[in-house]
């Protein structure tokens, strides 16, 4: 995946944000229902350079270059048919998508920012590819056309002028004398001016004009254009530069324990006592009471996106572009009873691959579900060294392990024992401190995130707290 351009990000304001957190759930609903080819005019932003900035990827390859800065008339109309075409996929695809009313919603609000006259649009290859500026969308005016009345009404109108016409002509013949007499001029000359005879001036010898002086200058020296300075790189502080990362024989490696549980599938615009009693309703049936309408109003209201799994994914997808290319990342999901699956190590070139098994990632109710987190940070810290090198685990999860009774602060414990250098930090979206007993004796932090402005923040702070979000040095 390459990145086409950057733009400046105000992290800071709340309505950038929910506007890049609705994209990424936009391009998370689209992605599974359009072709690759369509899907490819949509860029994928993900915040870099600590937060300062949006960068914009595509899997498309080729050199990136503005549609408007295209000079070849004809080849400028074909991409920007193509663009349209593109489009139209879009809308005709969104028709036969099931959508819930929040979904709907969501794509309906985000049809005219796909539009907008606004936005830069980028070409790679003869591909377009929208780069959206998340501002008021620009669209283009509507030129309202008046409608021709029908023909027969212009002879009506044009039969009812004749006959008034020849009405007049009646009435003028019948009433208005026809034979006026004419003033006659008895002498036509008398009103004829005399005639002024000018006499023309005799012309005169031509007098010789003198030559004018031919101006004479030197010539000017011919100005050699100076070479233009090179653009001076500036490079982002803190950077890594590619002789370092080469050097280093031995990198670190990273663990993310992702919660993949049915638990992960609640909303996260419901407050914390809502989603209790949500689960309290799954588990116990509090829900007897309720019609079969109520309960599926009630349990589409309760899963309505964002969830915490949408969330989860978009966040730790975009997460994983800024963490240094030099370091490996396995997965280790939390799907269901008794164990974690385990994925081999992913290297920077295989990242899109991660990101798309992150995406793919769906909770199911085989084995009575469950989130074996103890089963899954055992395997984890097992892949990891965290003895002669520093090594990283991102836990991401909900809860508690409800899979065994051993108790997971001992586990944490006797890893920081035998693995000193291991640290573990922990995204905590039900923020119940129920796990804090892990980063807490490897050294780690706990960020708690229950809103998906929240979700941003804290996942970015759990990789920078880890150091190893380094950008390279270009």
């Amino acid at each position: 995946m390459q990145r086409i351009t950057r733009i400046a990000f105000d992290y800071n304001n709340p309505e950038k944000i929910s506007l890049l957190e609705q994209y990424h759930s936009l391009l998370l609903l689209l992605k599974s229902h359009l072709t690759d080819r369509t899907f490819s005019i949509l860029a994928s932003p993900k915040l870099i350079d600590n937060n300062q900035y949006l960068g914009w990827y595509t899997n498309l390859e080729g050199q990136p270059l503005l549609l408007d800065s295209i000079a070849h008339k004809s080849h400028k109309n074909k991409i920007t048919k193509t663009l349209q075409t593109r489009i139209n996929d879009i809308e005709n695809a969104i028709k036969l998508m099931p959508l819930s009313d929040e979904e709907r919603s969501l794509v309906s609000a985000w049809l005219p920012r796909i539009k907008s006259l606004g936005n830069q649009i980028y070409v790679i290859n003869d591909e377009p590819v929208i780069i959206n500026t998340f501002e008021k969308p620009v669209l283009p005016a509507v030129v309202s056309v008046i409608p021709s009345k029908p023909f027969w009404r212009w002879w009506y109108f044009l039969i009812l002028a004749l006959l008034l016409v020849g009405l007049l002509g009646i009435l003028w013949y019948l009433f208005c004398p026809l034979g006026k007499q004419k003033t006659v001029v008895s002498d036509p000359m008398a009103i004829i001016a005399p005639a002024v005879i000018v006499k023309k001036p005799e012309p005169k010898d031509p007098v010789p004009e003198e030559p004018s002086p031919i101006a004479t200058s030197e010539p000017k020296p011919e100005q050699v254009p100076e070479p233009p300075l090179a653009a001076k790189v500036k490079n982002p502080p803190n950077c890594i530069t590619k002789e370092e990362m080469n050097k280093d024989p031995n990198p670190s490696k990273m663990a993310i324990v992702f919660d993949n549980s049915l638990s992960m599938t609640v909303t996260l615009n419901e407050s914390p006592s809502a989603v209790e009693q949500y689960f309290q309703y799954l588990t116990y049936g509090y829900g007897r009471n309720m019609s079969e309408q109520e309960r599926i109003k009630y349990e589409k209201r309760m899963t309505r996106l964002p969830t915490r799994l949408s969330s989860s994914k978009s966040v730790a997808t975009s997460s994983i572009d800024k963490i240094q290319p030099n370091i490996d990342i396995s997965l280790v999901t939390l799907t269901n009873c008794p164990a974690a699956n385990v994925s081999p190590f992913y290297n920077y070139s295989n990242r899109a691959s991660l990101k798309h098994k992150i995406k793919q990632l769906t909770p199911t109710a085989a084995g009575g579900g469950g989130t074996p987190l103890y089963n899954g940070l055992e395997k984890a810290s097992k892949m990891l060294d965290g003895v002669k090198r520093d090594d990283y685990i991102l836990i991401i999860s909900d809860g508690e392990d409800n899979c065994t009774k051993s108790n997971i602060c001992t586990l944490a414990n006797y890893i920081a024992a035998q693995k000193p250098r291991l640290k573990i930090n922990i995204v905590d979206i039900a923020g119940e401190h129920k796990i804090d007993c892990i980063a807490n004796a490897t050294g780690g932090k706990v960020y708690i995130a229950q809103s998906p402005k929240d979700m941003i923040k804290q996942m970015n702070k759990a990789v920078s707290n880890l150091k190893i979000n380094r950008p390279v040095c270009e």
